[in-house]
């Protein structure tokens, strides 16, 4: 099935693609993969969710905020490709986490990102490599901040 009728099938709504907020690009093709810059926590009016995890956030507040990195990631995607039936696959994620010294569940955080993944491309395709790390702020306060790579057909 493809990745655009499982979105639909999913009832899922991208929020606008983020646009630079400095000196870079959002993504950039090199060969048939595709890189993306780190991606905030984006609702569908296009505001950040901010907090940091273990204070103003829970483990299911972060989840929910690493899953709308995924559709944020998903908007750059189909607006620079044109549909995301271009995606093979998920190559890599990094997700950096906001949180408190003593919190200690970021990759439980980030899997809500690999998870809205796996739904959209499959667990064959939508799973990559992943790096999660805690981080003592992120810019604006956003709760996460993840980054990828996507193999392209």
């Amino acid at each position: 099935m493809s990745a655009e009728t499982r979105l639909a099938e999913l009832k899922l709504i991208l929020p606008p693609p983020p646009k630079p907020q400095g000196d870079y690009r959002t993504l950039i093709r090199v060969g048939n993969l595709v890189y993306l810059s780190g991606h905030a926590p984006l609702r569908a009016d296009g505001s950040r969710i901010t907090g940091r995890l273990g204070a103003d956030l829970d483990l299911e507040a972060g989840k929910a905020a690493a899953r709308r990195c995924g559709l944020a990631i998903l908007a750059t995607l189909k607006a620079e490709l044109g549909s995301l039936d271009s995606v093979r696959r998920v190559v890599r994620l990094f997700g950096l986490v906001n949180a408190t010294p003593d919190f200690q569940h970021h990759s439980q955080v980030v899997n809500g990102c690999s998870e809205l993944f796996i739904e959209v491309l499959s667990r064959e395709h939508g799973t990559g490599v992943r790096t999660s790390a805690g981080m003592s702020s992120l810019p604006g306060n956003i709760a996460v901040e993840i980054e990828a790579a996507f193999e392209l057909f």
